[in-house]
């Protein structure tokens, strides 16, 4: 499978659904490859060094994740002008948008790690920390983000190779590189080099999956080729379309790990051991989440090449199809977890009432994702098309504003885990209807577009041959 689509897929032609399903699984195993960076960063920590270092790189999770979530959604938009760049046949529009994506995500990660290594200690004061945990947490924040411009340059990379149909690439490279994550995890440990080191290998273990499709880039033939002479290439038009798309779409999924953020600062009030429980729970949402954004970013590039090829009626076909696989594989995870969740739960702790605790959060949260299939579905297909600054609007009123306003009502009210973890499933099905009502509007927007686009040529195409007869 990875050998077939190495070399990208017509979207635009066939059958959908097994295009979209293996699209779509190999995207999340690429993104569950980077969640298990930090998987095997929990799980030696918590094995080799205790509670309090898993409670610290628990405690980074949603800061590393409102960054991450940034660079993805920026990449999204290196996605979607490439890919529909492809949809229309300009190949070398598509091949021109490599270089100024490579530059935007250098710069980009350079921007955001700097001052976030600067002033590690002060938002790990912001973030309420206990004082065991507070050196844990500050060292581990700071060597991660070392690794942040890389990190940031891979999922453009990535973003690149999806636009032309090719999953498979990026998860080879996501492969290699936790290999080395995982090496490295274990000398850091074995040399005493403590969770600075393990974040270090992190760090590398990014610096090489980088490099490892920088050189795949290198040596690609077609519209993915990239020529290192023009490097330094940078159209401000392109720059501007990336950011246009991409940027809202940050903020869109930004919003999930700044209401992940906040809710974490009401986790640390209840203690080390909610800590190291929502931190052992958080791995396997976030690892079991990666599936369902991957149908989400898998219409986001089968709409933007065919929305380029002015092909509306496949775009539908698009979301009917990812919508039902989404759905289809959302409730196999959630039957996984149901049935042994808490035997999967001990692999991160010996402790009994950790372990309970993580359960709850795991119960409450994982198996009402389903919530969030058409929410995901909807979205991507509106960044396919192109209209990504409305869904980020809505998701940020309703997802940050609802989880503000239970913590200072609700919870304050009543200062429990379960009661904390209802405020998920709330606020996705608050936002969910809007959604929908977007991409409607959405989709009668562009028809209405094409269709106008469609007129004018013909009127064009008229009047060029009343000219030749005349």
């Amino acid at each position: 499978m990875l050998k077939k689509f190495s070399g990208g897929m017509d979207m635009l032609h066939g059958r959908l659904w097994d295009k979209i399903l293996f699209f779509s699984l190999q995207l999340a195993l690429t993104s569950l490859l980077q969640q298990i960076y930090n998987t095997t960063d929990v799980l030696v920590l918590g094995r080799f060094l205790g509670d309090d270092a898993m409670a610290a790189v628990g405690n980074n999770l949603p800061i590393i994740g409102i960054l991450v979530s940034l660079f993805v959604g920026l990449s999204l938009g290196a996605n979607v002008v490439m890919a529909r760049y492809i949809g229309q046949g300009d190949l070398k529009n598509a091949n021109l948008t490599i270089y100024t994506s490579l530059l935007l995500a250098f710069f980009s990660g350079l921007i955001i790690a700097v001052p976030v290594i600067l002033g590690a200690a002060v938002i790990t004061d912001l973030m309420g920390v206990p004082p065991s945990v507070h050196a844990f947490s500050v060292n581990y924040l700071i060597w991660y983000m070392a690794g942040m411009p890389f990190l940031s340059i891979f999922n453009f990379e990535a973003a690149l190779f999806r636009a032309h149909g090719n999953t498979a690439t990026p998860l080879l490279a996501l492969i290699a590189a936790s290999a080395v994550n995982v090496a490295l995890d274990l000398a850091a440990v074995k040399c005493g080099l403590g969770i600075s080191g393990v974040a270090a290998a992190t760090s590398a273990a990014n610096l090489f999956s980088a490099v490892f499709l920088f050189v795949k880039l290198k040596n690609e033939n077609g519209v993915l080729k990239l020529d290192v002479k023009k490097l330094c290439h940078f159209e401000i038009r392109k720059a501007k379309a990336v950011i246009f798309i991409g940027l809202p779409a940050g903020v869109q999924a930004m919003v999930f790990s700044i209401s992940n953020l906040v809710i974490q600062g009401a986790i640390n009030s209840l203690g080390a051991e909610v800590m190291a429980a929502s931190a052992a729970a958080l791995v396997f949402e976030l690892n079991i989440y990666v599936f369902l954004m991957a149908f989400g970013m898998a219409a986001t590039t089968f709409v933007s090449q065919n929305y380029g090829a002015g092909n509306m009626q496949r775009c539908s076909q698009v979301v009917h199809s990812a919508m039902a696989l989404n759905f289809a594989v959302t409730i196999f995870w959630a039957l996984v977890v149901w049935f042994a969740g808490d035997r999967l739960i001990w692999l991160f702790t010996d402790s009994k009432t950790v372990a309970d605790l993580a359960l709850v959060r795991m119960y409450t949260v994982i198996l009402l994702y389903v919530i969030c299939v058409p929410f995901e579905v909807l979205s991507g297909a509106m960044r396919g098309f192109g209209y990504s600054l409305p869904p980020a609007l809505v998701t940020t009123f309703f997802i940050v504003g609802e989880r503000m306003l239970w913590l200072i009502t609700v919870f304050k009210a009543h200062p429990d885990f379960q009661c904390l973890l209802i405020t998920y499933p709330v606020s996705w099905i608050l936002v969910s209807p809007f959604i929908m009502w977007l991409y409607l509007r959405c989709v009668k927007k562009r028809n209405r577009e094409l269709e106008a686009l469609a007129m004018q040529t013909k009127t064009n195409e008229a009047r060029k041959l009343k000219l030749k007869q005349a």
